[in-house]
């Protein structure tokens, strides 16, 4: 992990140390032939082919685009396929019965293969050429965009470099304005155009440089990487819906950890999650880290297994800390801890959804999974086999394994309940079974647990 940061932060040798790209540049754009590239017409689509040929048999421009040329080049699957052509959203329906035509912001033409989706966009223009189609904010912010225009034009409308390389049909070759094959081999991540109107353009390009950056263990260039240290509060401005989207794209990616810790590097975790980051800030001997850090390694793990990832788990995970520190101190205020656990939960979710739009079915599993903690403490009479029965029982054990890794709970009770999950009918009886002696059953303590061996030494 060390050297990959040494990568992502260190500065970028001589060759990459250019001013960033300008737009509108008169340089004719760079062909690289079939012989000079590795992109194979076997490793794309064949749906993705069979848009690329009719649009080129309807003598329409098609070009596959972003981050499927990148990826390609990289050897790697990309998870989609993007075309661009100079044909409008309309034309693209009239040759494609299997065609919709969606957006607001910009009109784009889906495909549809089955459950593979070949998404279509018409070459965006100039905004100076068409001011009167384009919506900005104050704050600089692209509202909408519906300016249609050339090749040319299209390629200074895209954010980096990298992803502004274009697959050419009609002779295989890739086009490359920008200088992006350049930064493809070197590594380096780098805006197209002025850094500073690019973010007051769309702030949310700060999340996906840092998400390109650790997807593809390349460095961002310092232009591109110094005003995000500036300018992480325009991120306040964005919908807190597509917020949402972009934090599912940043942790459920398999990269959670690198992603997590770059994200604190450049101040944009405490915009993504205000609350958690307060409590990093004051963690209790590194435990709020930990917990974070080893629920990441989980879904991570998962991820690069294959397995389903769940957000709502590593969501809990991540407001985990906010939600005790809560509940503490209204516990220590004389409030019942039951209540406290359920006030704490309005107060932290209503904050963050403000922030990052989690649907109602995400909160409420974020709900099920905290409130099941407690009752994994109860382990006499019938509340054990009831818990058992819960939807979200094993998701909440899963989670208390995580807090017992990280000193947040007791390994004994996590071994009890792994005991009592594999045991028959009859030995479930004996584990539940009251105290010998009579007198009423006591429960496990509910607050944060910690062994002797990490307590701070008193003097």
């Amino acid at each position: 992990m060390f050297s990959f940061f040494r990568r992502i932060f260190s500065p970028p040798g001589t060759a990459v140390e250019a001013a960033p790209v300008a737009p509108h540049s008169s340089n004719a754009p760079r062909i690289y032939a079939r012989a000079e590239h590795c992109i194979s017409r076997a490793q794309i689509s064949e749906n993705a082919l069979k848009v690329l040929l009719r649009l080129k048999k309807a003598d329409f421009e098609a070009y596959l685009v972003g981050g499927c040329v990148r990826d390609l080049l990289l050897g790697r699957e990309p998870k989609d396929f993007d075309v661009a052509t100079n044909a409008s959203p309309e034309q693209v329906k009239q040759i494609f019965r299997n065609c919709r035509i969606i957006g607001r912001r910009f009109r784009l033409a889906h495909v549809f293969f089955g459950r593979e989706i070949i998404e279509v966009a018409t070459f965006r223009g100039s905004e100076a050429e068409a001011p009167d189609q384009q919506v900005v904010h104050e704050d600089g912010r692209l509202l909408r965009d519906n300016v249609f225009g050339t090749l040319e034009e299209d390629v200074w409308r895209r954010d980096f470099t990298v992803n502004a390389l274009y697959y050419n049909i009609r002779d295989f070759s890739v086009v490359d304005f920008t200088g992006g094959m350049s930064d493809h081999s070197a590594g380096v991540l780098k805006l197209i155009g002025d850094p500073q109107q690019r973010y007051r353009e769309d702030p949310v390009r700060m999340l996906r440089a840092v998400r390109f950056a650790v997807k593809l263990s390349f460095s961002l260039h310092p232009d591109t990487e110094q005003p995000i240290y500036e300018l992480t509060d325009l991120l306040k401005s964005i919908p807190s819906a597509r917020l949402y989207d972009e934090v599912l794209k940043l942790f459920l990616a398999g990269y959670g950890v690198q992603t997590f810790e770059m994200l604190r590097h450049y101040g944009l975790f405490a915009i993504l999650f205000p609350d958690t980051d307060r409590c990093l800030a004051s963690q209790e001997q590194d435990f709020p880290r930990l917990f974070v850090i080893r629920a990441l390694e989980n879904s991570d793990a998962r991820f690069n297994d294959g397995k389903t990832l769940t957000p709502y788990f590593l969501l809990a995970a991540l407001l985990w800390e906010p939600l005790t520190v809560s509940a503490q101190q209204r516990i220590d205020h004389g409030e019942n801890e039951t209540l406290a656990y359920q006030n704490a939960a309005n107060e932290v979710l209503g904050r963050q959804i403000k922030i990052t739009a989690m649907p109602r079915h995400i909160t409420q599993s974020i709900r099920d999974v905290w409130f099941l903690q407690q009752k994994f403490t109860r382990t006499v009479g019938s509340r054990p086999f009831r818990l058992l029965e819960q939807p979200k029982f094993r998701a909440a054990y899963d989670f208390l394994q995580l807090r017992a890794e990280t000193g947040g709970a007791d390994p004994e009770l996590v071994a009890w309940w792994t005991g009592f999950q594999e045991a028959d009918e009859d030995e479930r009886h004996r584990m539940t079974a009251p105290p010998k002696g009579g007198g009423k059953p006591r429960a496990r303590k509910t607050g944060r647990y910690r062994s002797r061996s990490k307590q701070p030494n008193s003097q």
